[in-house]
């Protein structure tokens, strides 16, 4: 089996680079992995299944290795060195670099869902409207200074000018049209640097559709405010549409911009469809939010 190293020297602060890591690893004991970068593709070739892809970077660097991984049959190691690093929440992974290397050294593994559209995948949300303004207009020098706030920021300057757009959403358990603010398609439990989607996981073979109506400011915090609370969306609200299904659709009445996992991804129609328990991933635990247990153990499946 071979560890495979790809570090983005873009990602976050720049300080979790790639020798950090290579560093840490060595002390894990996982000396000398393969050293190798997305630009050049020439290496995937070797990658065989079984091997081991760790990849140091964001959401959007994740989202490259769980391509690779999901057509080689490889395991999935995320070294989170981005901006929102939402997958690793996912996994529950320790904040210590060190613990998580141990992991990788010890080999502990889950699997959890993946979200495919087209030709494509993401492991967190894909967003239509006003949620892809952050991708499409933070700078990185302000990601830099603020982190993840610096999604919430890029909201905030553009939420009163926003008066929303038609869509049609459809999923397997439900059916809604209207006028909206922004629509989330998540397959994991967290999106835009820890923000939680109400009693979702990443292994539970749902995809979970957060749709937002154009409200007044003060309504919409309001709203957020009592789903954070009580960690549950509510069941009547005139802001807040959540719907659970395997399957969506998302129709809009022009061509809206589609980011997934921190990157622009295409426009409109969206149809995604969850493959549940396709990728490998190194992590002793699946986050379940919205629950008494806030954590779902799974039994390892690594040694």
């Amino acid at each position: 089996m071979t560890h495979w190293l790809v570090a983005n020297p873009k990602a976050g602060t720049g300080e979790r680079d790639r020798e950090f890591w290579l560093e840490q690893l060595a002390a894990a004991g996982v000396p000398e992995p393969e050293c190798c970068e997305f630009d050049d593709q020439r290496w995937t070739d070797r990658v065989q299944p079984g091997d081991t892809v760790m990849v140091a970077g964001g959401d959007g660097s994740v989202n490259r290795g769980a391509r690779l991984c999901r057509r080689k049959q490889a395991v999935l190691a995320v070294l989170p060195s981005g901006t929102a690093n939402d997958f690793a929440r996912n996994l529950d992974l320790p904040e210590a670099p060190d613990q998580i290397c141990a992991l990788i050294a010890q080999g502990i593994t889950q699997r959890v869902d993946v979200a495919e559209f087209g030709e494509q995948l993401f492991l967190n949300v894909a967003h239509i409207g006003l949620g892809t303004l952050p991708v499409r207009e933070s700078e990185s020098t302000e990601k830099k200074l603020f982190g993840r706030f610096s999604y919430g920021i890029g909201l905030l300057r553009r939420i009163n000018a926003n008066r929303g757009f038609k869509a049609e959403i459809r999923c397997d358990k439900g059916f809604v049209k209207g006028r909206w603010l922004s629509i989330a398609v998540a397959s994991g439990a967290f999106f835009g640097g820890g923000n939680e989607i109400p009693q979702a996981a990443a292994n539970d073979g749902q995809l979970d559709v957060i749709a937002v109506k154009p409200r007044p400011l003060f309504q919409l915090l309001l709203t957020f405010l009592m789903v954070r609370l009580n960690r549950r969306s509510p069941r009547r609200t005139s802001t807040l549409i959540h719907l659970k299904g395997s399957h969506c659709t998302v129709r809009t009445g022009k061509p809206k911009t589609v980011t997934a996992d921190g990157d622009v991804v295409g426009q409109t129609p969206l149809d995604v469809t969850c493959r549940p328990g396709v990728l490998e991933v190194i992590g002793a635990q699946v986050v379940a939010t919205g629950s008494d247990e806030q954590t779902a153990r799974a039994e390892p499946t690594g040694s």
